[in-house]
């Protein structure tokens, strides 16, 4: 199927090609997917957009079947082919569509919308759609990611796209290392944290992704990781480091982290986490510890003064509190980490 479309070009990025024209909501769901975030069979991130809201998707319908419903936010369309753009003079362009083969077009912004109209019985209804011409999927995705970045978009979904994204701004740069390391290990059949982190594609894990990050870039920026950023192979001594260390964390806190949830277990909250990560830098800084023997005798050192599941935090001879008196907030991650950090150099300098 070819269709063809009069619409308007706007003169930006030299080398790309932006433009905007009017469409059924059918007709643009015939030339363009919305690609869902996922996984294929070996644990390889595919797709980008966030999964269906059905509450999101129904309030847009409830509105939009009204007589006088207007809809001015256009949707956001991305090409890598499969369109070409013809110039008729004063800036008014024909588009040519062709999907006879298949859908050329990308969902970038606007699925809820799409998916509220699909459903409705206004086959004349129109949307204005914004639409560019990327070079590949490396650009597309990065077009999502900086077109949602603003957005009310899942921040869990932005940072697990980052590692496959190219060419982003300066700020992403420690994040995206960080999201790459915590994706390899979530899906790393033979990793200490396989399946235990909550991503937007696997909602069944159970440590945060982001208190997991901070660990990384914790260590990225001035620990152990950073000291592997001179050797070519860094970003695979930095997986088996850290995964050695939860091996470790796995076999000496046994019972306080198997089928335990962060509310029923401060070793897997955000704020034991975030703690956690310092306790690895000071083994390695010490020691030079990177295996996980080296990390199991260090944890066991440490194990006596932990209150992960039961009894409370001897923080001081005036703070004490119970178990669960840690929150994931910035002080008291701090409270946690001088506390657990004094009390394993206490016990290393004894032994």
């Amino acid at each position: 199927m070819i269709y063809r479309f009069k619409g308007v070009r706007a003169q930006q990025a030299s080398g790309h090609d932006v433009f905007s024209f009017a469409a059924t909501p059918n007709e643009i769901l015939e030339f363009s997917e919305i690609e869902r975030v996922g996984r294929d069979e070996e644990g390889h991130l595919k797709g980008f957009q966030r999964h269906q809201v059905a509450s999101h998707i129904r309030d847009i319908r409830d509105y939009l079947q009204r007589d006088d419903a207007l809809l001015p936010n256009a949707i956001i369309l991305a090409f890598l082919d499969g369109v070409t753009i013809k110039d008729l003079g004063e800036g008014i362009v024909e588009i040519v569509i062709d999907a006879s083969k298949t859908k050329p077009g990308f969902v970038v912004d606007g699925q809820q919308r799409l998916s509220a109209l699909a459903t409705m019985e206004k086959p004349r209804f129109q949307v204005f759609v914004s639409a560019l011409i990327c070079k590949d999927y490396n650009e597309l995705r990065q077009q999502f990611v900086l077109v949602n970045n603003t957005r009310p978009l899942p921040k869990s979904l932005i940072y697990e796209l980052l590692p496959t994204v190219d060419g982003l701004p300066e700020r992403f740069t420690s994040r995206k290392f960080a999201a790459r390391i915590i994706d390899l290990l979530n899906f790393l059949p033979n990793s200490s944290l396989f399946g235990e982190i909550k991503q937007h594609t696997n909602p069944h894990g159970v440590l945060s992704d982001t208190a997991m990050q901070k660990f990384v870039m914790n260590s990225a920026n001035d620990g152990a990781i950073r000291s592997f950023m001179k050797f070519d192979d860094f970003e695979g001594r930095s997986i088996e480091l850290i995964n050695n260390f939860f091996h470790a964390v796995r076999t000496v806190f046994k019972s306080e982290w198997e089928g335990l949830a962060p509310r029923s277990s401060r070793l897997k909250h955000g704020a034991g986490l975030v703690s956690l990560s310092f306790v690895m830098e000071l083994l390695y800084a010490n020691q030079g510890t990177t295996s996980k023997e080296g990390f199991t005798a260090g944890l066991r050192l440490l194990k006596p003064h932990t209150a992960w599941t039961s009894g409370e935090w001897r923080i001081s001879e005036i703070d004490r509190r119970p178990w669960n008196g840690i929150q994931n907030t910035p002080s008291d991650i701090a409270l946690l980490t001088q506390y657990l950090t004094q009390k394993l150099k206490q016990e290393l300098k004894q032994r």
